[in-house]
Parts: structure tokens; C-alpha cells; sequence
């Protein structure tokens, strides 16, 4: 078993892509851990929505829709610059296997601060069916937006 991991910083609003494609389409990932984290924890008040998709994303928005077979995760944060008004940080994410590249994305409810990730996928070696069935849900996924 082998673990990649990915870690940035991204904007509010921003979109960020991690490229995993190849050209075979025989490795495959799921997601193992998915993990968001201020970046001004203790200075400034933040609410952010965090998300991961398999298929390009053109807006960042704060609702969680699960029904979209799109969406591999999804991660709600909120910091407050007060501790006593913390909550623990809420994330979700499907045991799906993908092999191509994924989108983050990520909106702030209350202002515009930037927000840590940290993704930790497990790489599979997909055979010639599983590699066929995950790049064909790619594309019906791609065609249906």
C-alpha cells in the first residue's frame, strides 16, 4: 500500500488541481484522510468549506450537496479568533476510486481568509476492468456537467 500526500494553501474562493492522471489509467486512488486547518488559527474568525471533486470545477460555493457523484470530499471548518466559541471541524469523504486528476475547492462564509489542506490517498493498482470502469465515470461525469 502506498500513501501520496498533498498539502497547499488555497484562497477563498480558490480552485486548486492535483494532477494524478497517467497515461495508462492503471493507478488508482482513494481517499484516505482529508484534513483543513486555518491559516491564521488563533488570530483571525473563519468559516470554510472545503471540498474535493474528481471532474474540473469552474465556482468554489459553501453548499455540500451529497448526491453529487462528483464530490469525493467535503470538509466544513470554523475558527474563531475566541477558542470558546470553536467547533470541531467536520469532514465527510466516499471510499471511491479514481484515476484522473482532482479539484479543490474552497469558500469562506465570513471574510476572505486562505485555509490549509492536507489529503492523504491511498494508490491502487487498478487491472484492465476497474481501469476501464473508473475513466468511463470520468467521462460521464465530465459529459454531464
Amino acid at each position: 500500500m502506498t500513501i501520496k500526500t498533498f498539502r497547499g494553501l488555497i484562497a477563498d474562493g480558490g480552485i486548486d488541481t492535483i494532477s494524478l492522471h497517467t497515461n495508462t489509467g492503471s493507478i488508482g486512488y482513494q481517499v484516505k484522510k482529508f484534513q483543513v486547518l486555518a491559516n491564521d488559527p488563533a488570530g483571525t474568525s473563519s468559516e470554510s468549506t472545503v471540498k474535493i471533486y474528481s471532474i474540473p470545477q469552474t465556482t468554489a460555493t459553501g453548499t455540500i450537496d451529497f448526491s453529487d457523484n462528483t464530490m469525493l470530499a467535503a470538509a466544513y471548518y470554523d475558527n474563531s479568533n475566541n477558542p470558546a466559541y470553536n467547533e470541531p471541524g467536520v469532514v465527510i469523504f466516499d471510499n471511491m476510486t479514481f484515476n484522473q486528476d482532482i479539484y479543490i475547492t474552497h469558500l469562506e462564509q465570513t471574510g476572505t481568509q486562505p485555509v490549509n489542506y492536507y489529503i492523504e490517498l491511498e494508490q491502487v493498482k487498478l487491472d484492465l476492468n476497474e481501469n476501464t470502469v473508473a475513466t468511463l465515470k470520468d467521462i460521464r461525469n465530465i459529459e454531464s456537467q
